[in-house]
């Protein structure tokens, strides 16, 4: 399954008031694999960034002054993006942004290009409620390091976001196994003959080591006792 992981940086919040797109990041991840094809961009608004907004992402109209509009990179991102799934932190925001930018080009929208969006804010919220989920409070969570983060930026706040997304679904791949039976017409009971198949394999020492190694990272990521400790 090939996913994207996506965020962007604005002139400011609203693209009905004219903000635009000026930074895009994305990070590819291929059957939940980080495969190093990323997309990254800077982009010439031809507008000056709201105080705000210029504030966190530190992107100055000079620095975008010589960089490329959204209209000369349209055709590249709808090709990187075609059919993955999507990941964005806060959906609404960014696809709002990209669906502008393509319709003010006669394009059919960003999300009719895509295979489907992941909204990790949605996710979190579900997993912590109550609890602060922005980017950075959820790296402090899964004790992913973000010292590196002073601004904003599109491509580190995507590579971000792409381990904080591996660390919140961890353990959601399915452990079941798909088994096929052929039919059986002799009064056999189906549920005795796969039960006879299942084989337990005990854990090697160096495993249980490595298991203990990752119950302390999630104590320290919890900062207290994590789940998977608490007899049932």
């Amino acid at each position: 399954m090939r996913q994207i992981v996506l965020d962007t940086e604005t002139t400011g919040i609203n693209p009905k008031l004219g903000n635009r797109v000026i930074e895009i990041g994305c990070v590819e991840l291929v059957n939940r694999k980080l495969t190093g094809n990323n997309f990254h961009r800077y982009l010439n608004p031809d507008r000056d960034s709201e105080e705000g907004a210029l504030a966190v992402h530190g992107l100055t109209t000079e620095f975008l002054a010589d960089k490329p509009r959204f209209r000369e990179i349209a055709d590249e991102l709808r090709e990187y993006i075609r059919g993955a799934e999507v990941i964005i932190h806060n959906a609404p925001f960014d696809l709002g942004f990209l669906n502008h930018e393509f319709r003010m080009l006669n394009l059919p929208a960003f999300d009719e290009h895509i295979g489907g969006v992941i909204d990790t804010l949605v996710q979190a919220k579900e997993l912590r409620p109550g609890k602060r989920n922005s980017l950075d409070a959820l790296c402090d969570f899964y004790g992913i390091s973000n010292a590196h983060r002073k601004l904003h930026g599109a491509l580190l706040d995507a590579e971000l976001l792409a381990d904080v997304y591996l660390a919140m679904t961890r353990g959601q791949n399915s452990l079941g196994m798909d088994i096929e039976v052929e039919e059986v017409t002799s009064g056999v009971d189906l549920a005795q003959v796969a039960l006879a198949e299942i084989l337990v394999v005990r854990a090697a020492a160096d495993e249980v080591a490595a298991h203990e190694d990752l119950l302390n990272g999630l104590d320290k990521a919890v900062k207290g006792t994590c789940v998977w400790r608490t007899p049932a």
